[in-house]
């Protein structure tokens, strides 16, 4: 059981319930659990996740609990008649209505809140942009244009009726998943910022439909102000829509098909600015999901610091929210009617519970502090092309110090005047926060042991793994997640969580459990929609260790440089004289730090957005995922002898400087400007597993830039965007089932994700032609040698 050792004054109930089955055991399960032996207790400290950041908001940080108020996990499925009023044989059976209907529910009345929205001087301004009528011609056309949009600000929250949801939400997740856990260590913390008077908005990573129901029925179950929730989703059904408008649910105008179309619309941003600045005067509380690959619900936290701004609103409290998934029902639809939404609530009568989720409410940090301390910087922003090009292109040795601006995060900006900033440094502080946000929520997200799994068959054991070695690696795997301060999502013996794990993602395995052998032998199956699954819930083992990523791939790329060339100034070999060294030979490879930092940089800018720090320096980021392959055992720092000079790449100016260690005026002072380190392989005539294992974890997105680039090659462009996005994919998907492998590098966020940073590096160019944003390449990589440069600078981190 995952415990924390008696007598450190933490509550016994931090520990999660050991994980249950919800079928029988099949014949290679019984296998697991009889052949495996492990230690019946993991027996570690739970970490504590979801704190402020120490830079951005150290006063909101000081606020945090005592380190001894931990409180543990609640189960939200688990129902009984202790909590209720009553006690009784007829209790036990109607438990579940009775909660509900004691839980405390904030009430929200509309009153007149569509006369100060309408009567607002943004909504008033928009109108007459949008439609300039005659003089003496009455208003009446001004106000039919909001029409469609009045439904939107009617949305209240009603009692009666959010307690019934509740319920059947209770009842349709019980059918979904076996356990709801909700981590009740900052609940405290939620609950002192709602009597201090500050809003509430909470953030959350879109994942599933399922999340933005998720949050306001935790909240409800723990007697916190219910929000208001932005819904992303087009639903035609007038019915269903005017019953989630009246718990709280902001939905997608009548009229709009998708998102970006609405936001397209200035009159529907200046309502819901106001409708914004409307309900966080009341003094409501907002649930808002962001996508880090489309950049989608980025405008709504623009909107609230815009309010802050302009000092409509004092101030909010922002929330990350980590939401985690052992298996997620496929629930992503984009229309919705009442019918098919009918029949997917009946299709959960007959299914049988699967899985589980844990929720992760971080501790709430000031809007304001975060915009006027001016401790979130982004004055070192720059355009990729001006970071990455002269390095691709003219194979220039040293990188240009900055970090890349991703202002595709805020694309309404451009055609929403209200929204407007004055300065391109107002705007990046809009995308900083959104950047900030993604990751807080991605760090905040408690690493499930399918995860664990995951991560392990699809980086590790690719061709295979018996279950006794894959306990091994869990066990080590868990330590080292933990020894980051990454909570887990599950309790119980390791045989239990293997066991489990592997029962859920038994459909994505080949499991061979023969007679002869003592243990299973356990394969990934080789296709696409498996791989895509497992690489999906490994990707947040991959966010714990991107630091160690990053340092490996730049290892990696400086490995394959010295074994190309052949030729080495920081290679040495026993028996070999000169600078020429075989690639054949068995040498020791001397990595200088200033080379391996320079990779490890240049490898930062290629990452996808939410997955560094963003109030950290992409150059001391690249500094501490070399540090990092230190503390791991993959690198041994030593020191340089002191005859033998030392050319040193890591200046701004971008010089060469040469000098001698033996320089008798040379002083302590002058270490910092020199690079003295250099790095050595632990284990020079047997590569660590754990180096290769860490650079399979970007090679899915690396791979993907590579194959999208090489279809430059054959496409026909310029293309509308959605058109070129499709090919692309298309692209993609083919390539992989070529190989009969890497499907992990064809999803269709690694699509998106690879196309937007080729319009960042300058490679694919967008223009406007009527009315439609087309995708061309541009005239620098039309030539062919330009894209080879650019995929072999890619492929060089590839691990192959």
């Amino acid at each position: 059981m995952m415990v924390n050792e008696k007598g450190d004054g933490i509550n016994n109930n931090t520990s999660l319930p050991p994980i249950q089955q919800y079928r029988p055991a099949l014949s290679w399960e019984l296998k697991i659990k009889k052949h495996v032996t492990v230690p019946s207790c993991l027996g570690m400290f739970r970490p504590v996740m979801g704190q402020c950041c120490h830079q951005c908001t150290p006063n909101s940080l000081s606020k945090k609990l005592s380190q001894n108020s931990f409180l543990g996990f609640r189960n939200l499925l688990s129902i009984n008649e202790t909590q209720t009023r009553y006690r009784g044989w007829l209790v036990r059976r109607v438990c579940c209505v009775l909660y509900v209907s004691g839980c405390k529910v904030y009430g929200s009345p509309v009153s007149d809140r569509q006369e100060r929205v309408c009567q607002s001087n943004r909504v008033r301004e928009a109108l007459a942009a949008v439609h300039k009528a005659p003089e003496g011609e009455d208003s009446q056309g001004q106000h039919s244009l909001l029409s469609p949009l009045l439904s939107l600000i009617n949305t209240c929250i009603s009692p009666g009726l959010i307690r019934f949801m509740s319920w059947v939400m209770l009842k349709m997740f019980a059918s979904v998943f076996g356990s709801i856990q909700v981590n009740k260590n900052h609940l405290p913390a939620l609950h002192k910022a709602t009597q201090e008077g500050s809003p509430l908005v909470y953030v959350y990573l879109r994942q599933s439909a399922l999340d933005c129901t998720l949050i306001p029925l935790a909240l409800l179950c723990h007697s916190l102000r219910t929000p208001y929730t932005v819904c992303p989703l087009h639903i035609k059904s007038s019915f269903l829509r005017s019953i989630l408008e009246k718990v709280g649910v902001i939905l997608l105008p009548p009229n709009a098909a998708t998102e970006l179309e609405a936001e397209m619309d200035p009159l529907y941003s200046a309502v819901m600015t106001s409708l914004v600045r409307e309900l966080l005067h009341e003094g409501q509380a907002l649930s808002v999901g962001v996508s880090a690959a489309s950049g989608h619900g980025g405008q709504w936290l623009a909107r609230i610091r815009q309010l802050i701004k302009e000092e409509s609103v004092p101030d909010v409290s922002l929330v990350p929210v980590g939401i985690s998934y052992d298996c997620v029902a496929n629930t992503n639809i984009k229309e919705a009617g009442s019918q098919s939404v009918l029949q997917w609530l009946l299709s959960l009568l007959w299914k049988k519970p699967a899985g589980s989720l844990m929720i992760h409410l971080s501790q709430p940090f000031s809007l304001k502090e975060m915009c006027e301390s001016g401790r979130c910087r982004v004055d070192e922003w720059l355009p990729l092309q001006d970071l990455l090009l002269p390095v691709v292109i003219n194979n220039r040795a040293d990188s240009v110090f900055g970090k890349r601006r991703m202002s595709w995060l805020l694309p309404t900006l451009h055609s929403t005047p209200e929204l407007e900033e004055k300065s391109h440094s107002d705007r990046d502080l809009s995308v900083a926060i959104v950047l900030h946000l993604i990751f807080s929520a991605a760090s905040c997200t408690a690493v499930m042991s399918t995860s664990l799994v995951s991560s392990l068959l699809l980086y590790k054991h690719s061709k295979g793994v018996s279950t006794s070695v894959l306990c091994r690696d869990v066990a080590w795997l868990l330590e080292e997640l933990l020894f980051r301060n990454r909570d887990v999502g599950f309790g119980g013996t390791l045989p239990e969580i293997i066991h489990y794990s592997l029962a859920l993602l038994a459909p994505h395995l080949l499991i061979a459990a023969l007679p002869s052998r003592k243990d299973p032998l356990i394969v990934p199956r080789p296709s696409a929609a498996s791989v895509l699954h497992l690489s999906a819930l490994a990707q947040k083992v991959t966010h714990t260790f991107i630091m160690e990523a990053v340092g490996a791939c730049a290892v990696s790329a400086m490995l394959c440089e010295v074994v190309f060339s052949g030729v080495s100034s920081r290679v040495r070999s026993d028996g070999v004289e000169g600078e020429e060294v075989k690639g054949d030979m068995e040498f020791d490879v001397v990595l200088g730090q200033s080379e391996l930092t320079e990779k490890a940089l240049q490898l930062c800018h290629l990452l996808p957005p939410g997955i560094m720090p963003p109030c950290q320096s992409a150059q001391s980021f690249a500094l501490d995922a070399v540090d990092s392959l230190v503390r791991c055992g993959i690198l041994i720092m030593e020191e340089i002898p002191r005859d033998i000079h030392i050319c040193d790449f890591w200046k701004r100016e971008g010089t060469l400087t040469w000098t001698a260690t033996d320089d008798p005026y040379h002083s302590d002072s002058d270490c910092e400007d020199q690079d003295l380190r250099s790095y050595k392989i632990s284990q020079p005539k047997q590569c660590p597993e754990m180096l290769f294992f860490l650079c399979r974890m970007l090679a899915g997105h690396l791979r993907a830039l590579c194959w999208t680039t090489s279809a430059l090659d054959v496409m026909d462009s310029p293309l509308p965007e959605a058109e070129f996005l499709s090919q692309i994919h298309s692209h993609l998907c083919e390539t992989a089932n070529q190989k009969k492998r890497h499907y992990e590098s064809c999803s269709e966020e690694a699509a998106h994700t690879a196309v937007r940073t080729l319009i960042d590096l300058g490679v694919l160019l967008q223009t406007r032609q009527t009315g439609a944003v087309f995708l061309g390449v541009s005239p620098l990589f039309q030539l062919s040698e330009n894209r080879e440069k650019l995929q072999r600078f890619i492929s060089q981190y590839l691990y192959n």
